[in-house]
């Protein structure tokens, strides 16, 4: 079933000839990446935005794999912070986001001669609250690992296969998602946010998430991460309060994805 998934992606691709891959340094968007660059004729364009919700490590991880493989990459720098309706945080903030993010990537790929954008989401993204996929459509941006019926764990398995670092890196998501909806999004925030899962990441803990309550730091970790955090929760609490947080807390429930979204998918 795998092998015709990514048949069908290939036919996709080439059939598309010349494409921009709207490229985050993800998992998903460095196999769909790799995936053009590999099929001769086709030819390829990576577009990484650098924003104030994209982590540092992750522009230059995305600069990195470019890099190695030779392929091509603008990084343009589109300010989401000047955009109203994306600052209140509304529960449609993805969408906001998404038509900004994803308007500044077609002018780049129609300026550099594109004849496609397309992006990483994949067939599991659909169980989620995803706004933002409404840009997509609304753009005309195309999605073809979604198009493939490509799941995370078919890409991560398909990653693996193609020798790709990525295949086993942690899910990420803009350091807006760490923010609940209603509550004002100002860079001061999305640096605290980022210096804190920064150093976590530094301690070794990957697959984590610090969620922003006011001055409370929400950490979110797998469980049988539990110990190791707890073992060093002296250091954690005194450099999360250097960085702006009154109060950390650890969420038991664990590590899951959009967990800010549970509200309004519960009612």
């Amino acid at each position: 079933m795998t092998a015709e998934k990514l048949a069908h992606l290939n036919r996709l691709l080439t059939e598309m000839g010349s494409v921009a891959v709207a490229f985050s340094g993800g998992t998903d968007s460095a196999f769909l990446l790799a995936a053009a660059n590999s099929l001769p004729g086709v030819k390829v364009l990576a577009i990484t935005l650098k924003t104030a919700v994209v982590p540092e490590r992750e522009i230059a991880g995305a600069a990195a794999f470019c890099k190695e493989r030779g392929i091509r990459q603008l990084i343009p720098e589109p300010d989401l912070l000047s955009i109203e309706a994306f600052r209140n945080n509304p529960p449609e903030r993805c969408y906001f986001c998404k038509r900004a993010l994803f308007s500044a990537c077609k002018t780049a790929a129609a300026e550099n001669g594109a004849a496609y954008l397309i992006e990483g989401s994949n067939a599991d993204d659909s169980r989620d609250y995803r706004p933002g996929m409404r840009a997509l459509s609304e753009l005309g941006i195309r999605s073809p690992l979604l198009e493939a019926g490509l799941t995370k764990a078919e890409i991560r398995a398909l990653s693996k296969d193609m020798g790709l670092p990525t295949w086993n890196q942690p899910a990420s998501a803009c350091l807006a998602s760490r923010i609940p909806y209603g509550t004002e999004i100002t860079a001061e925030k999305l640096r605290m946010i980022d210096a804190a899962e920064q150093f976590l990441h530094e301690l070794g803990f990957l697959q984590v998430r610090v969620r922003m309550h006011g001055s409370v730091a929400r950490i979110e970790l797998p469980p049988e991460q539990f110990g190791s955090l707890l073992a060093e929760r002296i250091r954690i609490e005194a450099e999360l309060r250097m960085i702006g947080f009154s109060y950390i807390c650890l969420d038991l429930q664990g590590y899951r994805t959009g967990s800010l979204n549970e509200p309004i998918l519960h009612t």
